[in-house]
């Protein structure tokens, strides 16, 4: 095993994937507590104080709750673009200088062994990003708080190795549930979050011989189900040649739990 990738929440509650080599390890998002990180991480056999860096993809709480308290209590440097710095301002307390660095989408950062690509998603937020992981010529995207697929989305998804994809709702779950018209505008709106049927769709168009894993997360608590968003994103793919199962594994990633550890 060269590389371990590994969401250890992910849900409207909460998001948070560990990405690590053996001799780097980072995270991507930390939108739970500190102590439920570090409970997740030490079932990982991996300490805390080793992590090298947090990437933040915007600043939603559900993506920056345990942020602060991470970085101060293990002297973390957390990377973010500046509209997400701006955006996070003191929501979660403040941090160290020398902790406080800056991605620009497009552009590569390279901690130790391990190479990161931030790239453009619409989301309503100031500055959003999805990111790309480079290591040990293995690719491992984090895409998710997706309005709407792009043209970038499609370039930076295309041939990862593992992928976990957002599968926020399902759109008539949605559309008759208890929500304000309001929200239901905005998740449903190009800004917004994925559906189902367009996480299936993407996966069908981006499906390379190269991409073996794929998570589906960010499920609503209250708009989606585990269950119905695989069965919907499995029968898009194999109506579309792509065959679940021994070339090619689907998996959801947990709301509040590690979900299945890829090793590469």
């Amino acid at each position: 095993m060269d590389v371990k990738f590994c969401p250890l929440v992910s849900g409207s509650s909460g998001n948070s994937t560990y990405i690590g080599t053996k001799h780097t390890h980072i995270l991507i998002d930390a939108g739970v507590s500190c102590k439920q990180i570090v409970e997740h991480l030490n079932e990982l056999h991996v300490n805390p104080a080793d992590l090298d860096a947090i990437f933040v993809t915007h600043e939603h709480i559900d993506h920056i709750k345990g942020v602060g308290v991470l970085s101060r209590k293990y002297d973390i440097p957390v990377y973010a673009t500046p509209g997400t710095w701006e955006g996070i301002g003191s929501t979660v307390g403040e941090f160290s200088h020398k902790n406080i660095r800056y991605v620009y989408k497009d552009e590569q950062c390279v901690i130790n062994d391990i190479c990161v690509k931030p790239f453009e998603i619409p989301h309503d937020t100031i500055e959003p990003v999805a990111y790309s992981v480079f290591a040990e010529n293995k690719k491992m995207t984090v895409a998710t708080d997706i309005g709407h697929i792009t043209d970038t989305i499609k370039e930076n998804v295309y041939e990862s190795d593992v992928l976990l994809l957002e599968a926020n709702h399902d759109i008539e779950m949605l559309k008759n549930g208890s929500y304000p018209w309001p929200l239901k505008k905005r998740i449903l709106g190009d800004k917004g979050h994925l559906s189902n049927v367009a996480a299936g769709e993407t996966l069908s168009e981006l499906m390379s011989g190269k991409t073996k894993f794929a998570f589906l997360g960010h499920l609503s608590n209250e708009n989606n189900e585990p269950h119905l968003a695989y069965e919907t994103v499995e029968k898009i793919l194999e109506k579309n040649g792509v065959k679940v199962g021994t070339y090619f594994k689907l998996d959801m990633a947990a709301r509040y739990s590690n979900s299945l550890a890829v090793e590469l």
